[in-house]
This record gives C-alpha cells, structure tokens and sequence, in this order.
C-alpha cells in the first residue's frame, strides 16, 4: 500500500472516531486501539512514556502498521529488531512499514506495546509529533481499528519571571530555552499586547530562535497584563528596556550576549532602550517603528485621530482588567464596542479633549492632544539627536505601505547612524524596505492592497531577523556582511534594487512643476494659481482603506475640493526611488488649513494607485516651520510648504502618468483643521475656506523627484 493512501486512510478513520474534547494525556481514536502517553506536552529533560494498547480482540489475521509523523512530515515506522541471545527491542526507522505482517487473530486482550521510554534530549526536533497506529485486515484497505495520538516536544519554558526595575517595579517574562541548565545568547522582545497573546507570526520567531540557541525572553512592558506600574505608552520604554537587557546579560542560562526584534511598538521599544546604552546590547532589529514621536502621534503638525481605535480596542481592555472598571475587557469586544458607536464618532469628535469613552483608561490620550507636535513635552521621544549613544548592529525595516512613520523612520533612523559611525570600517546598520504595508505578515504577501508585486516581494522574515542577529550577536559567518547596505523594492519593475547609498547615487533630482492641472518639467510662463473651497464639515473621506496598500483613488479627481494636477502619458519608464519633496507655495482665507500631497501612478485604464500612505505627504500651514509656536496664516498671505517625508520606490511604466492629488482633510485617519485658527482639541466651530496653489514665476510649486536614469 503507498504510503500516501495509508495516511489517507488513517486520517479518514481518526478523525471519524476522535474525541476532540477528551481531556486525557493519551486520547482514543478508536474503542480498541489506544495510545496511552505519560504527558501530551514535553520539553528537554522531561520523561516520556509511549505505549499502544490494544482492548479489544481481532478475530482476523490482520497487518499492523505504528508510525509517527515527525514535525517536519518525515514518518517512521516502528519495526521489531531482534537482538543477541534471541531478545527483541522497538525501534522506529524512517519510512512505512509493518509492524506486523499477517498476525493471526488476537484473543486475549488487553495487550500493551511500550514503544518509546526516554528523557527528552536538547537535540531532539521540537515540535508536533503525530503517533497513528491501524489494524488492517490482510489484503484489506480500510482499516478496522486505528488510533491517535499528538505529542508536542517544546523547548524549555520559565513563565513570568520576575524581571526588577530600578524603581523596584516587577515587569514579567516568559523565558524559552532549550534545556534548564546551560548559557545561551539572549534575545528579547518586549510588547504591550500580551507576552502571551499567541500571535502566530511572533511565536513562530520566537521558536525559530529557540531552535537556533538563542535563549528567548518575552515581556509584557510596564503596566501591561502580568507586569506591574502604570502603563504610558512608549514614555517607561528607554529605562524599563535597558533594565531588562542588563537582566537578562547577567542570568546564570546567559552567556552576556543580547539582542532585540520585533515590528511597531515591540520595534520602537528597541530604539528607546538602545539610546540609553545599554552596555550587553550587540544588535537589534527595530522594524516599521519612528525615528521621532513627533512624527507618529502627529504627521506634519496633524494628529492621527486613527490613535483612538489602537488605545480605546488594544489597550484599554487590560485596563479595565486591572482596575476593575466597567465596559470591555477584551480586544474583540472592544472592537465591537468602538464598531458599534461608530468611527466617526470616535475619530471625528469635537472638541476633542471633550470625547468620553477613554477618561477613566486612558488619561495619555488627552495628554497627547493638550500637547502640540513640536512642545518640548516630546523631547523625550526624538531618536534624531541620540544616534552616538547607540552601539548595536541596527538593521532597519520598514516598507512603502507601511505606517507613515515607518518608511521616514528607517531611512532618517539608518541616515543618523551611519553619520554617527562615520569612518567606521563596519557601521553595522543596513536598509531594507519592501512593497509591504505594517506587519510581519505583509513582509510573506505578493500584494499590498490592490497591487501585485509578485513572489519577488516575499521575504523570510525570520531568517533575515535571526541571521542578522546571529553575525553580530553570536558572531557566526553568514549572508549578512555580503549583503548591501541598501536593499529597496522598485515597484512597478517588481524587483529589488540593491545599493550601497541611500539616497541612490544614481538618482538626479527632478523638478516637475505644477501648472494649471498639469505636472510639467517646465515652469510655464506666467502667473497662475488653483484654488477650491474646503470644508471640514465635509471632509475628503478615507473610505479607501490607503493604510493598508495600494488602492484606486481615480474618483479624487471628481471632488470639488481636490486639486488635480499630472502628466502626460510618459514616453518612457521612469523610475523615482529616494525622498520626494513638494514646495506648495500656498494662500486660504482662513487662519489655518492642513495641505496633503497624494501622488498617484495612473494606468492607461485609469486605475490611480496610491504610492504610499497619506501620512507621509500632510503639513499643517501653522506648524510649517517645525517650531512651538504655531504660525498662523494672514488673508491673502502666500507660504512656502515643504513637504519633505515622502518616501518611495516605483517605475511609472510606459504610458502611464504621474498625478498629485491636493486636499486639506484626509478624515476619519487624520484630524480635521477647523480653519478657523484654532485648536480641535479646544474647539468644535468649524469654517470652510478658499485654498489657492500658487503655479508662476515667482511662485514655483513642484515635485522634486529622485528620478534614476534608465540604460539605453
């Protein structure tokens, strides 16, 4: 029989007798054939007991098949050796076959098999660990009576582990190893979401560095589920993160040697920590996280209003947990709670230090919005003036989709420390940006959104964290110094540019100035300008789902309140790949009004991709100088915007256009400027306004773009 057609068979008839629900270490697929184990989970050094009983008897000659499906899909069969002095033992080889050929019927019941008794090794694969075993009749197909069993062989696990902090707090860990005794390199991932949140994508690391040697600790931050103090996002992370780097270097199971990973908040709590020095820290992997926190609470002076649904579904549940408070104490009814009254309410609420479903769990939401972008109050979360104090090996991810601080963060986070170790031999710190959007998961798909970017886009992303980390943490010889320091995705071409600058020697910087609806190489002659009336009572929605990948924005083209400009049908591929610039000489009626720059790659079918996030490409008139104070703008009063956060890489093909989409709202993501020269925290009046974009001689707006000259 093939052994695909006998696995087949027996996993018809496991799953038509098994007993899911059976809370038994060894669970009976079948009334007569069992598998009776001494634990249904193991780790190294524990003792595990196999055995196969039979309870039932067998009137009919029969074969008889026991194997085990090993975790990476090899089988063996378990086979009778016979030894000196006529003596038998178990043993299981590779491939399937009889235990028993041809066995007369069986009559004195029960009867037991032990196939395994052994003390988990360190070598031992970890993993799930299939037992079948089938009585089927000789020359028959379908077994009469089979059983199962699933063993799972993990690593070495510590649960909460009382980690000290300086001021005497206990933050907890879970610790992975692979065997109680021994020392081992250490890798630590901190988070907000549960140390023990089960994510597939983090557990799959974690087990990855486990099976490679790391020592592996898993913490919840302060105030998070089992660790102690009060929780302020991100503001505990530098002194909490070196504490638990310089604990876990000084554990007897360490050998001294530590690194980080992880994406988004477990991403910027690396940075936070790194900046503060911590002496045992050799590398980190801090992925898709911000450079500075001004330019992630905000963008360009505006707040993300989207930071609403992260506190009020992710965080306040445990909140509530630990206080005792009323109201949802689970992320999925947390969800449908915020659902059910509604995003606009929620994102849109005016005056926003007035909303009230976050006052008794989260009091640092209002913080944030009492506090303006550029107030010293965030001093605390700006990396751009630290980058001397940190001495780890830093590879640096991000993608064109990603949050809006991602993709700036990376290349401003990489810029800083390569200036930093400036005549270094090794800087030891890389780029590397794909069509990914935010999330592990993004970094294994072939599209972002709407758009394909084929199989050339999927990275492992566990080999690239644990490889990085093992050259400079472990010192082990591998891909890692041959590789590029500059590794971007070009989409469009759909494949992967590897440099050794960033911005790309290569690029020439474009200028493609605005005209009356058309993006040309040359200022037209003349005065010109465009203008449409705003208002935040009707906001540009976000309806298309642009935080999360490329999608068709062509119906932006059809508001009034949109200023449109492009191209022509381009003669030729032409790919931008660097930072991109927009200078928007601007006027409103107003006192104030916010300006987003959405650039587009039109197809000749008329689909209008977006190539990043909006996030990237919003400032606010009164935050234009990047200072405190806000300065507010006179009636008629013409500024200079210069946005200068965009990010990407892509090819416009052969006949399609480029196009800028001009707005002042992106809601609900974004926060609504009132145009009435005040706050949206304090005040819920509300003004439309004129916006002009000046196009002339005197007044240049243009696109500055990093063209890369194409080979004829």
């Amino acid at each position: 029989m093939k052994l695909l057609h006998l696995i087949f068979l027996l996993s018809i008839a496991c799953v038509a007798t098994a007993a899911p629900d059976d809370p038994a270490p060894g669970n009976a697929l079948a009334p007569g054939l069992n598998f009776n184990v001494s634990a249904a989970e193991v780790t190294t050094g524990d003792h595990l007991t196999v055995q196969l009983d039979l309870r039932e008897p067998v009137s009919i000659a029969f074969d008889g098949y026991v194997c085990y499906l090993a975790p990476d899909g090899t089988v063996y069969s378990a086979t009778i050796a016979k030894g000196k002095g006529g003596s038998s033992s178990i043993r299981f080889v590779r491939g399937l076959r009889r235990f028993v050929s041809h066995h007369g019927p069986v009559s004195t019941v029960p009867l037991h098999v032990k196939l395994i008794d052994l003390t988990i090794p360190q070598n031992l694969a970890r993993g799930a660990y299939r037992f079948v075993a089938a009585c089927v009749p000789s020359g028959g197909a379908l077994p009469m009576m089979s059983g199962e069993v699933t063993v799972t062989v993990r690593w070495y696990l510590e649960r909460d582990v009382d980690v000290p902090m300086r001021d005497g707090a206990l933050l907890r860990a879970n610790v992975w190893r692979q065997a109680p005794s021994g020392r081992f390199p250490v890798l630590i991932f901190r988070t907000p979401y549960s140390k023990d949140e089960g994510d597939p994508d983090n557990e799959r690391t974690f087990q990855h560095a486990v099976d490679r040697g790391y020592a592996m600790v898993i913490q919840d931050v302060r105030g998070r589920y089992m660790s102690e103090g009060e929780y302020t996002p991100y503001r505990n992370e530098g002194k909490d993160g070196y504490d638990t780097i310089e604990w876990a270097a000084a554990q007897p199971w360490s050998d001294g040697n530590v690194g980080t990973f992880g994406l988004s908040y477990p991403g910027a709590v690396q940075w936070l920590a790194a900046v503060e020095s911590p002496p045992h820290l050799k590398a980190m992997v801090p992925a898709m996280c911000f450079s500075t926190i001004r330019q992630c609470i905000y963008f360009g002076g505006v707040f993300e209003t989207a930071w609403s649904s992260w506190v009020y579904v992710d965080m306040t549940p445990d909140t509530r947990v630990r206080r005792g408070l009323p109201g949802p104490k689970t992320v999925d009814k947390a969800k449908a709670e915020y659902n059910r009254i509604g995003v606009d309410t929620f994102q849109g609420w005016l005056p926003q230090l007035s909303l009230p479903y976050l006052t008794d769990t989260a009091q640092y939401y209002y913080d944030w919005l009492s506090n303006q972008p550029y107030d010293t109050y965030w001093d605390w979360g700006n990396l751009e003036n630290k980058y001397d104090r940190v001495h780890a090996a830093v590879l640096n991810i991000s993608g064109w989709y990603d949050e809006a601080y991602g993709t700036q963060g990376a290349t401003t986070n990489y810029l800083g420390l390569l200036a930093a170790r400036a005549g270094q031999e090794d800087p030891r710190t890389k780029l590397l940006i794909g069509p990914w959007i935010h999330g592990v998961d993004a970094t294994a798909s072939e599209t972002s959104g709407d758009r394909y970017f084929g199989p050339a886009a999927v990275i492992n992303y566990d080999d690239v964290v644990l490889s990085w980390l093992d050259y400079y943490v472990r010192g082990i010889n591998n891909w890692v110094p041959m590789a590029k320091a500059v590794n971007v995705y070009v989409m469009g071409d759909n494949k992967w540019r590897r440099e050794n600058y960033w911005p790309l020697r290569a690029t020439r910087a474009t200028s493609v100035y605005l005209s009356s609806g058309t993006l040309d190489l040359v200022q037209p002659p003349g005065d010109g300008a465009s203008s449409c009336i705003a208002d935040p009572a009707n906001p540009v929605r976000d309806d298309y789902g642009t935080n999360f990948g490329a999608t068709d924005l062509r119906a932006l083209r059809e508001r009034s309140d949109v200023l449109t400009f492009e191209t022509g049908p381009l003669g030729q591929d032409v790919e931008v790949t660097g930072p991109i610039t927009a200078e928007i000489y601007l006027s409103s009626s107003a006192p104030d009004c916010d300006l987003y720059t959405i650039l587009l790659d039109v197809a000749p079918d008329g689909t209008a991709y977006n190539l990043m996030g909006p996030g990237n490409a919003v400032l606010r008139a009164s935050c234009r100088s990047g200072k405190p104070d806000r300065e507010l703008l006179s009636p008629g009063q013409v500024v200079k915007l210069t946005l200068d956060r965009m990010r990407n890489g892509n090819t416009f093909k052969k006949g399609h256009r480029l196009r800028l989409c001009c707005t002042a709202s992106w809601f609900p993501i974004y926060s609504r400027n009132l145009q009435t020269g005040e706050l949206e925290n304090a005040s819920s009046v509300t003004q439309p306004a004129t916006i002009t974009i000046h196009h002339s001689e005197q007044y240049r707006s243009r696109l500055i773009l990093p063209v890369v000259p194409r080979r004829r």
